[in-house]
């Protein structure tokens, strides 16, 4: 694999250690291509499983088995948290704790029914994202996550701009900085984007 392989973009993708690097298990990898090409056939399988019975969204434990599922033939680490700090998100020794606390914020959000339901499961993302808990995959884990949540509000899956957000281009772009707006505070980008 190339050593600038997975550096990071400045568009959200943050970089991985070389330790980090050194999980890839397919040896044909040389190209962000083909790695998005083995993620996204890992991640197919995945939202095969995750959307075929009623999962608990809002457990610990599930958002890990999650992200397994959509990196596990990709990544060694898939579904362990980073240990390492990141461009983006939280210090890697707050991942579990943020992660519980959004958890019981979102269950009371539902329970009290204290935002509409797109607006709980985008809310729900934007933390997940903002957390940024794995060393890679978060925006896909977070999205999928946020479907998932939306179904059981009885919300149809988001479109999230309808197109591929993984590859740079005009939409990853609207998405990220629709994540910018909400670290602001402002979710209305987030929410237009993703039912857009």
């Amino acid at each position: 694999m190339s050593p600038d392989l997975l550096s990071g973009t400045g568009d959200g993708t943050g970089p991985l250690t070389e330790e980090e690097r050194q999980g890839l298990i397919p040896s044909y990898i040389t190209t962000r291509e083909e790695l998005n090409e083995a993620e996204q056939e890992n991640i197919t399988l995945a939202e095969d499983w995750a959307f075929s019975r009623h999962r608990d969204v809002l457990d610990e434990k599930f958002l890990c088995r999650l992200h397994k599922e959509m990196l596990k033939n990709v990544w060694k680490w898939a579904g362990e948290y980073r240990r390492t700090g990141k461009n983006i998100g939280v210090d890697a020794w707050r991942i579990s704790p943020d992660l519980q606390h959004t958890l019981n914020d979102v269950r009371y959000w539902v329970e009290h029914q204290t935002y509409p339901p797109d607006e709980i499961a985008v809310r729900f993302h934007h933390r997940l994202v903002f957390i940024h808990p794995f060393p890679n995959g978060n925006g896909r884990h977070a999205r999928i996550a946020a479907d998932l949540l939306a179904l059981h509000l009885k919300r149809p899956r988001f479109t999230w701009g309808r197109e591929s957000i993984v590859e740079l281009g005009e939409t990853r772009q609207r998405y990220i900085n629709a994540l910018r707006a909400a670290d602001n505070h402002d979710l209305a980008p987030l929410l237009s984007f993703a039912r857009s």
